[in-house]
């Protein structure tokens, strides 16, 4: 049984057809990419894994269990956490006051609830940020900042939705840094990206999208031989 299945996932916002039929399936511990050009219909999946959409038709099961159309607390408690492409941080509040915030979704008592906060911050490699107020923290930080709060929730699987965009190459490999290490943890990674050479050489799968569709589903190296993709990308004339 794998950790994630989606099976035909569709939705649809009126006349439009955001994911058609839309099917792959993710390993416990498996860094899974993504991608696909602009308007592919990405982050929609994301929106529909993680509760903030339903899907109009399809399954959406983790661990087995039917998650299709759950809210977000109901899919954060089953174990599906995500990060925003803008970090969502609370800007005023201490960055282990963020990352709190998190782990109290599951541990009640705050003493503990913070000890495990600051756990996390430090596995990101932020705890030197702890008493920091989150909007004094540059872009890159933030997004770490984010991810840290997501795995205080304590997921089997961590939705990314491009953490690595806008990122200077110093930053990507902090970045790339982090994800092997929550891989190293058991937690699946599934990762909207653009930056492909962020993505491709840690993913041990690329799903791709293209206008909705799922067009390539395989290791990076089939994927990046697959005509379909290579149209998508770069389009008929080359």
């Amino acid at each position: 049984m794998s950790l994630l299945e989606l099976h035909a996932v569709t939705k649809k916002f009126g006349g439009l057809t955001a994911n058609q039929d839309v099917s792959f399936t993710l390993e416990a511990g498996q860094i899974a990419g993504l991608i696909g050009p602009n308007g592919a219909g990405k982050t929609t999946v994301f929106n529909c894994v993680a509760g903030f959409y339903a899907p109009t038709s399809g399954t959406i099961k983790l661990e087995g269990r039917d998650i299709t159309g759950m809210p977000p607390e109901a899919c954060a408690r089953a174990g599906v956490a995500r990060t925003f492409q803008i970090a969502r941080t609370f800007t005023s509040m201490t960055a282990l006051e963020n990352v709190t915030t998190g782990a109290l979704l599951t541990q009640r008592r705050v003493p503990l609830a913070r000890e495990l906060a600051m756990q996390w911050l430090s596995f990101v490699g932020l705890d030197r940020f702890a008493n920091k107020p989150a909007g004094s923290m540059t872009i890159s930080e933030q997004r770490r900042l984010a991810v840290a709060r997501a795995l205080a929730i304590g997921p089997k699987l961590l939705l990314m939705d491009e953490v690595m965009a806008g990122l200077n190459p110093s930053e990507v490999r902090d970045m790339v840094e982090v994800v092997l290490k929550i891989r190293s943890t058991g937690v699946a990674c599934l990762i909207v990206e653009h930056v492909l050479e962020g993505i491709m050489p840690i993913a041990d799968k690329i799903v791709v999208l293209d206008r909705g569709v799922k067009i390539a589903d395989g290791t990076p190296a089939e994927v990046s031989r697959n005509p379909q993709v290579i149209t998508a990308y770069l389009g008929d004339e080359l």
